[in-house]
């Protein structure tokens, strides 16, 4: 495991890039910006060949440790901005996440009842489902599971 003194010798941070200070092999040079997209768009960076998360190494560099979870806030996993990154449990990581691509309505906490007939909506908070009501409109549904996001979720709500 890499520690900060470490990284510091490595890398220089600069607008939410790494770029190298010292040349590790034939292929890197001094000056390089670091960092190469994963299939979810999270940078990586192999150090003595072992793969590091690029928004992880920034953290450390920063505050001295290297959290289990860090939520990038805007939810881009591209944006390695240090006032981006902060520490979260897996469930406030979770909180703070895109809505699934499954989403018919559009709206986080929001589908359709075909029971009903009517819009329902619902916030997870504390491992469990939290039911919000039926609505019969869209908007409103929409507003009430927001709000229920910034009462539950506080500062890791997403809109």
């Amino acid at each position: 495991m890499i520690n900060q003194q470490q990284a510091l010798e490595l890398f220089e941070y600069r607008d939410g890039e790494l770029y190298r200070l010292k040349r590790v092999s034939q292929n890197t040079r001094i000056g390089d910006k670091v960092g190469h997209p994963d299939a979810y768009g999270y940078l990586k960076v192999s150090i003595k060949n072992k793969p590091y998360l690029v928004h992880r190494i920034i953290f450390l560099m920063h505050h001295g440790y290297m959290p289990d979870i860090i939520d990038h806030i805007d939810g881009n996993p591209a944006n390695n901005q240090i006032e981006n990154l902060r520490e979260a449990t897996q469930q406030q990581n979770c909180y703070n996440s895109a809505t699934h691509k499954r989403n018919t309505s559009g709206y986080r906490g929001v589908s359709w009842s075909k029971v009903w007939g009517k819009w329902q909506a619902y916030v997870n908070a504390n491992k469990k489902r939290k039911f919000l009501g039926y609505f019969e409109d869209l908007e409103l549904a929409a507003l009430v599971a927001s709000e229920a996001r910034d009462l539950y979720h506080g500062k890791f709500a997403r809109i």
